[in-house]
């Protein structure tokens, strides 16, 4: 059978808690869902907004009340075992025995996916390898640092290789550096074809690794895109100036308004001006020889474009899902 083109499609899934009769909660509303296979996809959203219930879904941990899903070619509903015999899961929390050494850990993992001791042994020596633990092996998980860990939690849940890995905000917590760990891990994956599935609140996070995302709120995909679209969705470039005297400002605002594609923004405390723009050095160095030539005092001048934050907090209204937050973690 050929490797379908998706290794996760999901079409109108809903998924409800508590009393239907009181209306309960309704944790996924329609959720609509396409992930090319052999790519890293983020799953952006408020707290609340149904990212856990859906990897629990989608993992066949949590039956939908309505709507299909396939993963890895194969229904969540119709099919759960051939789904599990292809899917790795990295939750919120380590699940790793921190008695236990890395090596004892990925054996054990083994072991109880029914590998033989030989096998279990093998490919435990192989995943410390890939994850650069090796040095590790030995020691008890209680003592690694937070990225080891989580590279650790990432080795055990691909004992058995499979094609599709969720990970369910595998970073919370983490410094930046143990952060990094894991993003280099997770690229190694990707790089070997494994499908990711990632939910994440570090925008940066799923702008970094993701090579498309769906931001999700109220149960529902709102909007979804590779991250440069999304961000493209707010005017693309914007030039910045930072002046050093508050009487620039008004110039200084005629002076961006000529090479400006829209409305220019003063910020009289931070002495900054700005406009979305078209063309990026033609521009930026129009700006700096037309300020320049005006005499005016310039302590900063740039070009940038929205970032994802600003884009998530743009498409939810930077609100989260307070009445369906508590149903998110129970599920």
């Amino acid at each position: 059978m050929a490797e379908p083109r998706f290794a996760v499609v999901a079409e109108g899934l809903r998924k409800r808690y508590g009393d239907p009769r009181k209306n309960g909660t309704e944790a996924l509303a329609g959720l609509d869902l396409r992930v090319p296979a052999g790519t890293v996809h983020g799953l952006l959203g408020p707290n609340g907004a149904g990212k856990t219930t859906a990897v629990r879904v989608l993992a066949t941990l949590a039956r939908p009340d309505g709507g299909t899903a396939r993963v890895a070619g194969h229904d969540v509903v119709r099919a759960p075992a051939e789904v599990r015999t292809r899917i790795g899961l990295v939750g919120q929390h380590a699940a790793v025995d921190e008695v236990l050494g890395g090596r004892q850990n990925l054996v054990m993992f083994g072991r109880l996916y029914h590998l033989g001791a030989k096998e279990a042994r093998r490919r435990a020596d192989e995943l410390l390898e890939r994850f650069r633990l090796t040095g590790a092996a030995a020691k008890p998980a209680s003592e690694y640092s937070g990225g080891m860990r989580r590279r650790l939690d990432l080795a055990a849940s691909m004992i058995l290789a499979p094609p599709v890995l969720f990970l369910d905000e595998p970073t919370t917590g983490l410094d930046p550096r143990s952060r990094n760990e894991v993003w280099d891990a997770i690229r190694t994956l990707v790089g070997g074809g494994t499908t990711v599935l990632l939910t994440t609140q570090y925008l940066e996070e799923a702008d970094r690794l993701a090579d498309g995302v769906s931001v999700i709120d109220h149960g529902r995909v709102i909007a979804e895109g590779a991250p440069d679209a999304l961000k493209a969705r707010l005017g693309g470039d914007r030039i910045e100036v930072v002046l050093d005297d508050p009487a620039s400002l008004t110039a200084a605002a005629e002076i961006i308004g000529r090479v400006a594609s829209g409305e220019v923004d003063v910020d009289t405390e931070a002495l900054r001006v700005g406009a979305p723009v078209t063309g990026r050095a033609a521009v930026l160095t129009e700006a700096v020889r037309t300020l320049d030539d005006a005499g005016l005092r310039v302590a900063d001048i740039g070009l940038r474009r929205p970032t994802l934050d600003e884009v998530f907090l743009h498409l939810t209204g930077g609100t989260e899902n307070t009445e369906d937050k508590d149903e998110e973690v129970r599920s």
